[in-house]
């Protein structure tokens, strides 16, 4: 069969790889669309710390089921549409001692510290294939970078008297825009592409800041009366970001970063002190964001159409990918057509 394969930064091929085979817990997937995700360019760009190359990227996935093993539950049948969740756990470690299997110690998700989904069949246990029939491959292969959005408003607690910074509005920023917005937050859009943000605004944000061409602390007193956002979700992974959000939340406010910072970063640490913040992570997503995500998409209000930048096949993939490289601020998703 056809794969996508990154043997070492800056080099993406397609290779013929072996079909899988399936065992009796199992369910054998046939790729329709798949997302690359900023994991996945960090890959190419030779940035990814957790991938060991050559892999195969990808675990954005909208998928038809083909086959079924003899210990499938009857909930899974060929023709289904499903999307997949991509995480392992292994049941011992701390994280899923504690039901948060999504933080897993040990966890392996697809394209990263394994081979991933960029191909035209994945065989996967049962447990990890989630059922979306009413939404087209197409659209389910949005529906895990917004749960990692979705989650970290989860692990914000986020109501409706607070008022939200989501910095960063690409698809996982976007997923938090719209978490908390449905939640009944008013939501400030942060981001340094006027596009992104003016998309965030369509999307649930009531108020957008263009970081690099205003003068964000002082938007932000005007905005919350002077004193700032009671949640701040960081979706970008840079020093100033993090600092940014320690910065500018309110006192007794919450901060929650998803994304990682590729250096050391230095923080005023008295205002964790003197704001009482509380600080915390957000990795993955939990069941229970995959199915919120798919119960908003299913909806049909959604701009999936201007979510998605391009549709290539996997003979385009490296284009894609060296042009997403040179304008990382430009680019929501790329889907790979493997239909």
């Amino acid at each position: 069969m056809k794969a996508i394969q990154i043997s070492e930064p800056s080099v993406m091929k397609v290779i013929d790889m072996a079909e899988p085979t399936m065992g009796d817990n199992e369910v054998l997937l046939k790729m329709r669309y798949v997302g690359f995700c900023g994991s996945d360019l960090n890959t190419f760009r030779g940035g990814n710390p957790m991938v060991k190359m050559p892999v195969v990227p990808g675990h954005e996935v909208g998928a038809e089921i083909v086959k079924v093993g003899s210990n499938v539950p009857d909930g899974l049948k060929p023709g289904m549409t499903v999307t997949v969740n991509p995480y392992t756990n292994c049941g011992k470690c701390a994280s899923c001692r504690n039901g948060r299997v999504n933080a897993c110690e040990h966890n392996e998700t697809l394209g990263v510290q394994r081979w991933g989904a960029m191909c035209e069949y994945i065989a996967l246990p049962w447990e990890k294939v989630i059922p979306a029939t009413r939404l087209t491959p197409r659209t389910c292969a949005l529906i895990e970078p917004m749960s990692v959005g979705f989650h970290a408003v989860n692990r914000a607690q986020v109501t409706d008297i607070d008022v939200v910074m989501v910095i960063g509005c690409g698809m996982v920023g976007m997923g938090a825009v719209v978490r908390s917005a449905l939640r009944g937050a008013t939501v400030i859009a942060a981001d340094i592409d006027d596009e992104k943000l003016a998309l965030a605004k369509e999307m649930g944000a009531t108020y957008a800041i263009n970081t690099k061409t205003e003068d964000v602390h002082a938007r932000l007193q005007e905005l919350t009366a002077g004193f700032g956002p009671d949640v701040v979700i960081e979706a970008v992974g840079s020093p100033m970001t993090y600092q940014m959000a320690v910065n500018e939340v309110a006192f007794t406010g919450r901060v929650v970063c998803i994304g990682y910072a590729k250096s050391e970063v230095s923080f005023q640490t008295k205002y964790f002190v003197q704001k009482e913040l509380d600080i915390r992570g957000s990795r993955n997503a939990q069941p229970s964001d995959f199915r919120a995500v798919i119960h908003y998409l299913e909806r049909g209000t959604c701009p999936v159409d201007r979510l998605i930048s391009s549709e290539v096949k996997p003979e385009e993939a490296l284009d894609a990918m060296q042009e997403w490289s040179a304008n990382p601020g430009k680019v929501f998703r790329i889907l790979v057509d493997f239909q």
